[in-house]
């Protein structure tokens, strides 16, 4: 007699293919899955697997943070790679000679660089110029950036500064969270110091 084994949590979540159905970019990752599997290098490799992911897992990175990373010499006249957006970053009031690659850029962006003396290439453009992905630099934005992220964790408990879900920052609006185990739950610095107070008198 076999044994009956369980099934439930058998699912491997990682992509094999981008969810989204535009056709632009399911020829790219036909090129450059075709790169990744004829060529070593890692640099395809990598392109490939961002080309998967989702809009989260791909954030938006500004000119100003691609003019900071890119003020070294040893980075000089290198590609800049972003399997991304590219946006605009009115803080910068000078940007550099560039040459970028994006999926995407926005227009004010395209313009700054393009104004300076740089260039915009697309990644089909890039395999032809570097199938190896010689003299680039991989950049991406910041995924904790998003606002839903100030929320993870738990308001109320010591040493987290994770923002509560609450209309206004006073004290009518927080209905007792962390104090008790029916508001979500109790949180032992209240207790704590209960204790303490109570040991005084």
């Amino acid at each position: 007699m076999g044994i009956d084994i369980n099934h439930k949590k058998d699912r491997k979540v990682h992509r094999k293919e981008p969810v989204s159905q535009n056709v632009y970019l399911r020829l790219l990752v036909k090129l450059y899955r075709f790169l990744s599997r004829r060529t070593n290098a890692k640099f395809n490799q990598v392109i490939l697997k961002r080309l998967f992911m989702s809009r989260q897992n791909r954030p938006a990175i500004s000119l100003a943070r691609i003019v900071r990373q890119m003020k070294y010499k040893q980075r000089e006249g290198k590609t800049v790679v972003v399997v991304g957006t590219i946006t605009d970053d009115k803080r910068i009031f000078e940007v550099p000679k560039l040459k970028v690659c994006a999926l995407r850029l926005t227009e004010a962006a395209r313009s700054r660089i393009v104004k300076a003396g740089g260039s915009v290439i697309t990644f089909e453009q890039l395999a032809v110029e570097a199938p190896l992905g010689q003299n680039t630099i991989i950049m991406q934005g910041r995924r904790t950036k998003r606002e839903a992220n100030r929320h993870f964790g738990a308001p109320g408990l010591p040493k987290t500064h994770a923002k509560p879900f609450v209309r206004l920052r006073s004290r009518n609006h927080e209905m007792a969270r962390g104090r008790r185990k029916s508001r979500a739950y109790k949180s032992l610095i209240y207790f704590t110091v209960f204790i303490f107070t109570l040991r005084r008198f």
